[in-house]
């Protein structure tokens, strides 16, 4: 009885990390979606889902605890709990980028545009295709589908390349476009930067079910660039 009722609680803590997950996807494509059109209300309702994912983040760092104190996990359990309680911290981390391009996005709004921004978005789907990835490894504890993860991040680093040589290209042509190709290159960084959260996600995920974890970005280096 005392395990069923512990199970059902993981099963909360799937749901509720996918619900999580949910959001983060659409903020980044929020966030993006106010980059190509220039409307300043999508930008706001992307800026919107931060105070949801912090709250979520919340809701679920108090489950992992009760889930802790009140039950008596195994080794496996352990790993799993730990794991989501490290998750939810990159996942927010990624909910305030998602929320940093759309400020961006909106000081953009109604400029005329130097890019057509076509690895931009690109960057984007890249970023929450990992994000989704790694939440799906998480829950149905797919070791091949985490550490694919983990290297297509390689995508999301060589299509900021792209846009970094793009942008450099148009203010080559012309200096005054340096302003915007700045921010633009903003916006790339945060997406590379959320492809490297979401690697952590893998990574961790890596661990949940093997108790093995070989941090490709460290928490140091990550905390230092956001």
């Amino acid at each position: 009885m005392m395990r069923s009722k512990f199970d059902e609680q993981l099963d909360a803590l799937n749901n509720k990390l996918i619900e999580m997950g949910g959001n983060i996807e659409a903020a980044i494509a929020t966030a993006i979606e106010a980059l190509k059109t220039g409307d300043p209300e999508i930008a706001r309702k992307a800026i919107r889902f931060d105070g949801e994912i912090d709250r979520r983040e919340k809701d679920i760092e108090a489950l992992c605890l009760r889930l802790l104190l009140q039950q008596h996990p195994v080794a496996k359990d352990l790993r799993l709990i730990s794991a989501a309680l490290k998750m939810i911290t990159d996942m927010e981390r990624i909910g305030d980028q998602s929320a940093d391009i759309a400020e961006i996005s909106m000081y953009l709004s109604g400029e005329p545009v130097i890019s057509r921004f076509e690895h931009i978005p690109q960057m984007a789907q890249a970023a929450i295709k990992m994000v989704t990835e790694s939440i799906d490894a998480f829950v149905k504890k797919d070791l091949v589908l985490a550490e694919r993860v983990i290297g297509y991040d390689d995508v999301v680093d060589e299509l900021f390349t792209q846009v970094k040589g793009d942008l450099i290209e148009l203010v080559h042509q012309n200096s005054d476009n340096g302003e915007q190709a700045m921010d633009l290159l903003m916006i790339a960084k945060y997406l590379e930067r959320i492809g490297d959260h979401a690697v952590n996600l893998a990574e961790w995920v890596v661990f949940s079910i093997n108790g093995t974890h070989n941090a490709t970005h460290t928490r140091e280096t990550l905390e230092e660039r956001d």
